[in-house]
């Protein structure tokens, strides 16, 4: 036949497919129904013909790696067409520095002596020993947090580091990250094939089942790098929108969250294109009705709808109760700042209040209202507000708009900053670069430095007169003297 021929076994023994393919090779098919996870392997071994007297080519590791299979063998066939060598690869548990594959000394047939079963045995028993001992109901998926960027490797690592943090906030146990720094970056999978098939083996070695890019992706990025490494993957987008799924407590919160998931879902519900269209019409476009794929765009364009209605509604309200507090003449004052900076801690003690308080991402993400009477009688209202954060997903800037368009109404801003984050000067960036953006730049603004007992009072002195700042400590009363003198000299003769 002039061609190589291939069999999946699985570990029965049963011939689960066979393969015919060409002179140079052959092409595996889909193994969707043979999915693992965690650190098993797939349950197949694929023994296939080389025609001429190669050994293995990269093309079969390639195949090993990505399809995590339990052996990858090839037999040379002489021109007599007897079988010559037996040339056998199986994965490596342990992370040698080097390939993550290990290729056995070829054999002739007559003396091939591998126990296949043994062997898969030992190296899924290796690939569960390298997981730290985990309690039998695990609760939560494990991921490794990515980025592939052109970025410096300090800013890489520093937006890599609160994505962890993003994980956490959302239950999921960021086991290790990997950062590849490129010149240009690969439009089908980001990163090149050879450091996606170590993704693949590290996934193995930490029992991971999710790949976090820190990079937005398309739907054919996320469709090619699932393909391919058989990992669930999502962006940093779409665990934003999860958080704020999860946190999400008032009515209005949760119909600006569903609209921000739909409006980033709708142009990811991709298919077969406009030529499988039923609406397209023309030759080949009659049939039935709509396919699948375009009821589902239209359901989605259809709530699309209905909750922009209903956040309509919702802002007249916001709109007369604004209305009313204007003519109250009371000064409006709001708490902005990076999320997790202690906006939330700053409002209960300034107002003896009980908000929410956690040490998470995007704790808050309902506005809360309280009054406060400053020392020399004056009235204020102070506003806690939705945190920011670097690279805020535009679906999440439009969907709250009407909440942070009750920003406009203040009369003063105080950009409260986590003074023990070591990234807060690219915070503040960030901060101030959304505010600009939803042209709130025009508010007078006060920078106060938050959790100053953290460091020493030196340090914290010289940076509150680099920053133009005041510094406090948001959970002690008493430190919060010079930022209520800065508030009334601001807005007390409102």
């Amino acid at each position: 036949m002039r061609r190589q021929i291939g069999l999946l076994i699985d570990r029965r023994g049963r011939i689960a497919y066979v393969v015919v393919g060409n002179y140079q090779g052959i092409v595996i098919p889909n193994l969707d129904k043979y999915r693992t996870g965690g650190q098993r392997l797939k349950g197949l071994r694929c023994v296939h013909t080389h025609l001429k007297h190669e050994a293995l080519s990269h093309d079969d590791l390639m195949d090993l790696t990505f399809l995590r299979l339990d052996l990858m063998a090839a037999i040379t066939i002489g021109e007599d067409g007897n079988p010559e060598n037996v040339h056998v690869a199986h994965l490596l548990p342990q992370d040698t520095g080097k390939e993550n594959w290990e290729v056995l000394s070829p054999v002739r047939p007559a003396e091939l002596d591998l126990d296949c079963q043994r062997l898969v045995r030992s190296l899924e028993s290796e690939f569960a020993s390298q997981l730290p001992v985990q309690k039998v109901k695990r609760e939560g998926d494990r991921a490794i947090v990515v980025s592939v960027s052109t970025r410096p490797r300090k800013e890489a690592q520093a937006s890599t580091q609160e994505l962890r943090q993003l994980a956490g906030t959302c239950g999921i146990t960021a086991v290790d990250t990997v950062i590849q720094r490129r010149r240009t970056v690969s439009p089908r999978f980001l990163m090149g094939k050879g450091k996606l098939s170590e993704l693949v083996i590290l996934a193995l070695q930490k029992g991971a089942d999710l790949l976090i890019f820190d990079q937005e992706l398309n739907p054919s990025q996320v469709r090619s790098i699932t393909d391919c490494t058989d990992l669930r993957v999502i962006d940093r987008t779409q665990l934003i929108l999860d958080i704020f799924a999860q946190r999400a407590q008032s009515r209005e919160g949760k119909i600006q969250v569903e609209l921000a998931q739909l409006k980033y879902l709708l142009p990811r519900l991709v298919g077969k294109g406009t030529a499988m269209s039923r609406l397209t019409g023309g030759i080949g476009g009659r049939g039935p009705g709509e396919t699948k794929l375009e009821v589902d765009r239209r359901r989605v364009r259809k709530r699309i709808a209905q909750l922009e209605k209903l956040l309509k509604g919702i802002q007249k309200q916001r709109d007369q109760r604004r209305a009313k507090r204007r003519k109250k003449g009371l000064p409006i004052v709001s708490i902005v700042g990076y999320t997790n900076a202690g906006k939330s801690t700053l409002l209960n003690t300034l107002t003896n209040s009980s908000v929410l308080v956690e040490s998470k991402l995007f704790a808050t993400l309902d506005p809360t209202t309280r009054r406060k009477r400053l020392p020399k009688d004056a009235e204020i209202i102070i506003t806690d507000t939705v945190g920011f954060i670097r690279k805020l997903p535009q679906e999440l800037v439009t969907a709250f708009r009407a909440t942070l368009e009750e920003l406009g109404d203040a009369d003063l801003l105080i950009h409260l900053i986590d003074l023990s984050n070591p990234d807060f000067p690219s915070q503040i960036e960030s901060v101030e670069r959304i505010l600009g953006e939803l042209k709130l730049d025009r508010i007078p603004l006060v920078r106060v430095l938050n959790k100053k007992d953290r460091l020493a009072g030196a340090a914290v002195r010289g940076l509150s007169r680099r920053w133009g700042a005041v510094a406090i400590s948001s959970q002690d009363k008493d430190s919060l003297g010079p930022l209520l003198a800065q508030i009334e000299a601001h807005v007390g003769g409102t």
